[in-house]
């Protein structure tokens, strides 16, 4: 079988190549750009800012003398007649945007380009197209024979698209960031010698900021602006110093040390703060894309709000350690507080038992309703009575304790006559009922178990009642 010629051998490989191939003229081009800078034109880009129908009439000077079948079978062209007839409904609209761009490379003495656009099939349907041309070396002087090499790639725009859209429809705050700088320093702290991130971090706490200033954010999407009522992604952006703050220092710290160790992917909760300044807490997801461990250039971050959910645990949390008609600390965080200082032992610790009088005649003479406000009034007072570091509980109905760490029987006395105090007052500005308590005190001391000494205060308070008793009584 005789082997083909050379030229045989070429013009089958453009005609059947599996890409749309043209083989085009840019003479006339060269001589426009010629005749431009005989005129006195220095600068393309401001000449065609001031005369823009100077771009249709360019890309009319481009002669296509050649294409392959492949260019025919993507623009839906019979033939290669029927495709030179109709290059204005192919080449149009978008396609001026990057015609431009190639006429400034041309302009510049480059002799290839590559770039992404849009070209149309005949029939009208829009083809997403990455195109390269290359002036062929023995026409550099002339710009005559220039190959034009264009691919389909609407597939792939329309999956990045898709995919574009899941980013920014998605119910959920994403933000795409690049660590790279992050990175970086690591290398460089490496290179000094530091082997434990944790520790060099409390020695030079001002690096964690330092750290977090090199982050940037790529690219966020529509849940993050409504999360942190930003108005668009620039004022986000501007504003990331009030939307990352205070505690999220610490937080930051330990992913630091994360990224150190060589995780890819961590999950922590947070609170971050909105431009309005509420705090958001966030269910963080941190995944450094598989490809980019190497420099810590693509990043995503997920953030989900979990506000409600710590809402809802914190009310849960509250309705299991208080009492929901006082605001005072329920039986249970009573019980539990007393184990913890058990536990911690540290004498003295003083305790005041407290009894609201009369609280039967008041529900019997009055009804409830009367009997609940005596009730939040005894509350009321208890509270006023704290200082820092005391604690006030409802045990029972009528019953409250008043807990004193560190505190000897000098200051529970005073603690009793600031409650009786307080009692005084209180009665001045309600009507009937009167209130009335009934209080007995005992401070701990090695030896015994802090519950004896919560006995000897309810023994105390027993005696306080029988005289209240006693005294009104005498009152009858």
């Amino acid at each position: 079988m005789p082997k083909p010629k050379a030229g045989d051998h070429f013009d089958s490989l453009f005609e059947y190549a599996p890409i749309s191939l043209w083989e085009e003229d840019y003479s006339g081009i060269k001589k426009f750009f010629d005749k431009l800078r005989a005129s006195g034109v220095t600068n393309l880009d401001t000449f065609l800012n001031g005369h823009p129908e100077e771009i249709d009439h360019s890309l009319s000077l481009i002669k296509v003398t050649h294409v392959n079948r492949e260019t025919l079978n993507m623009f839906g062209a019979k033939s290669e007649k029927e495709l030179l007839a109709n290059l204005n409904k192919i080449f149009r609209d978008e396609m001026r945007a990057h015609w431009r761009t190639e006429l400034l490379a041309l302009w510049n003495g480059e002799v290839s380009w590559s770039g992404d656009g849009v070209n149309y099939r005949l029939d009208g349907e829009a083809l997403h197209i990455r195109l390269h041309w290359r002036i062929l070396p023995e026409c550099e002087s002339n710009w005559e024979c220039v190959l034009v090499a264009i691919e389909n790639i609407t597939a792939l725009k329309k999956a990045e698209e898709r995919f574009h859209n899941l980013f920014e429809h998605a119910p959920i705050s994403l933000w795409e960031e690049n660590y790279s700088a992050i990175k970086r320093e690591f290398d460089s702290l490496r290179a000094q010698g530091v082997t434990d991130l944790r520790a060099h971090l409390a020695s030079h706490p001002e690096a964690v900021d330092r750290f977090m200033g090199m982050i940037r954010v790529l690219e966020v999407n529509r849940k993050t602006l409504s999360l942190f009522e930003a108005m668009d992604k620039e004022s986000l952006l501007a504003n990331l110093g009030k939307i990352f703050r205070d505690e999220m220092g610490e937080h930051f710290k330990n992913e630091l040390v994360d990224m150190w160790e060589g995780k890819t992917y961590y999950e922590r909760e947070g609170i971050n703060y909105s431009l309005t300044g509420e705090p958001v807490n966030v269910h963080l997801h941190w995944t450094l894309m598989p490809g980019h461990e190497k420099d810590f250039d693509w990043v995503l971050v997920a953030l989900q709000d979990v506000t409600a959910r710590k809402k809802a645990e914190e009310y849960l949390r509250y309705l299991g350690t208080h009492d929901v008609m006082t605001g005072l600390y329920n039986r249970a965080f009573f019980e539990e507080t007393l184990q913890d200082l058990e536990a911690n032992r540290k004498d003295p610790v003083s305790f005041v038992i407290v009894d609201l009088n009369g609280l039967k005649q008041t529900n019997d003479s009055f009804g409830h309703s009367a009997g609940d406000k005596l009730i939040r009034r005894a509350a009321e007072v208890l509270k006023a009575s704290l200082e820092e570091g005391h604690i006030a509980a409802r045990i029972g109905g009528d019953e409250f304790i008043l807990i004193m760490p560190d505190s000897n029987e000098p200051k529970v006395r005073e603690m009793v006559e600031r409650v009786e105090s307080l009692v005084t007052m209180n009665n001045k500005y309600y009507r009937e009922p009167e209130l009335s308590l009934s209080m007995g005190a005992s401070t701990s001391a090695p030896g015994f178990s802090l519950s004896k000494f919560i006995s000897l205060a309810d023994d105390a308070m027993y005696q306080s009642k029988g005289s209240y008793h006693r005294r009104r009584r005498g009152d009858t």
